[in-house]
């Protein structure tokens, strides 16, 4: 049976959802669009064969829900695609903060939807392939990661994104709405987190937009990470990482966010080096690599099985980012049990040291 997919949205980032389901192999096809502006679902629908329809209209035409609106709108458009009954994958952040984000899990949970969240870095291969190096017995125990994320602030550019810099419809800035893929990839990596750290800034000049975020994240492993977020204004980096981690014996630096490269070294041996095809090779000795998350949704909505990962498992990404945001507001106070505050909750905050 070929699924019917539907878009709640029709800007940037469906790009990208359009060409991970060219490449899906599952049976479907994008039937239906809701945006609120007339012009740009015209011109999805011009370019994928579906029917603009109104929001309303959108679920009884679909098998599957994708919801790829400013942040703000996510809950609703979840909680109406989950009330008819459809699968609904949503790209992150899910919520503007993690209250929202826990009645959303809710939504998916009581209706019994498959659901699945865009933290796309858990399906490329250099974050795979650490996350099996430092499952090696021979890397020893976590000890530290520095993480830099950089992007042009988008709101120009090819991304064009003018609502990113609008509070009340994305909530925050480069560290919400860019690297709440970072917050996650770390916790992935090494587990739950016992406290936050943080100082924000505004260079831009946008109320209530962060554009740099200066983040230390203690886990309770004892490993500790630090994570740089920064929005410039350098065209000609649309979106770069660079990631070192250190372990007892073992050192990793990733240099690019889809194929490399990646290099590592373990204590009396020589250093590895993979990219590209060379990546995707060392990684599927290790997994069942699946790049395309579009694959795994489509593939759990056909088989009426979970999909991964879920809006449960970006819950914790999503409270740590709450925390971090608190520890600024407190110029860089120390926020403990840091996965366990709630925005406008009973955080545990205190000095450094």
């Amino acid at each position: 049976m070929s699924l019917g997919v539907g878009f709640y949205g029709a800007g940037f980032i469906t790009r990208f959802h359009r060409g991970y389901l060219r490449d899906a192999g599952v049976d479907h096809r994008i039937v239906a669009v809701h945006d609120p502006d007339p012009e740009r679902a015209a011109a999805f629908a011009a370019a994928t064969g579906a029917t603009p329809v109104t929001e309303d209209e959108l679920p009884d035409l679909v098998d599957a829900v994708y919801v790829t609106a400013w942040t703000s709108e996510h809950p609703r458009l979840v909680a109406k695609a989950a009330a008819a009954g459809k699968a609904v994958f949503c790209e992150k952040p899910l919520g503007v903060d993690g209250d929202v984000v826990d009645r959303m899990v809710a939504t998916v949970t009581e209706a019994e939807v498959v659901n699945q969240v865009g933290l796309v870095l858990r399906y490329m291969a250099p974050f795979r392939l650490v996350r099996h190096l430092l499952a090696d017995e021979r890397a020893g125990r976590p000890l530290a990661v520095v993480f830099r994320d950089d992007q042009f602030i988008p709101i120009q550019g090819l991304y064009e994104s003018t609502w990113r810099v609008d509070p009340q419809r994305c909530g925050h800035g480069a560290l919400l709405e860019h690297s709440i893929h970072d917050v996650d990839i770390l916790r992935w990596w090494l587990g739950p987190v016992a406290s936050v750290s943080a100082t924000t800034q505004s260079y831009h000049g946008h109320p209530g937009i962060d554009d740099v975020a200066n983040v230390r994240l203690d886990f309770a492993s004892g490993a500790t990470a630090t994570l740089v977020s920064v929005w410039h204004d350098i065209l000609e980096r649309p979106s770069m990482r660079h990631v070192e981690v250190f372990c007892e014996r073992l050192h990793v630096v990733v240099e690019g966010d889809a194929v490399g490269p990646v290099r590592w070294r373990f204590t009396g041996e020589p250093e590895q080096r993979v990219e590209g095809a060379e990546l995707i090779a060392e990684l599927a000795g290790r997994d069942d690599h699946d790049a395309n998350p579009a694959r795994a949704f489509l593939a759990a909505v056909a088989a009426h099985r979970p999909a991964h990962p879920d809006f449960a498992a970006a819950l914790p990404a999503h409270r740590l980012v709450d925390s971090i945001y608190r520890s600024a507001a407190a110029d860089g106070e120390l926020v403990r049990d840091a996965e366990h505050v709630h925005p406008r909750g009973d955080a545990r905050v205190q000095p450094p040291g």
